[in-house]
């Protein structure tokens, strides 16, 4: 795995822009100069966070969420090396 991570990333395990090695290594999300915590999906070429709105919850029973446009720079909060031996 290189030290970029991915352009485009999700949270929820259904979705075809999740990625269990990335998230197990963890991926941290600077939003227009912000640390945000609770970024459920993000896009870096669009420009974009996805985050739960409340406690709302859809019909589905999954959190209701937002779409935030602005800068995106998502990092890796453990390097390649440590994330390996855990």
């Amino acid at each position: 795995m290189s030290d970029t991570p991915p352009d485009r990333l999700a949270v929820d395990p259904r979705s075809p822009f999740h990625d269990a090695d990335a998230l197990a290594r963890g991926v941290g999300v600077r939003f227009n100069g912000e640390e945000r915590h609770n970024v459920e999906e993000y896009c870096v070429s669009e420009g974009w966070i996805r985050v739960q709105v409340g406690r709302a919850l859809d019909r589905r029973g999954n959190p209701m969420t937002m779409k935030i446009k602005g800068k995106v720079e998502p990092y890796f909060r453990l390097p390649a090396t440590e994330a390996a031996s855990e």
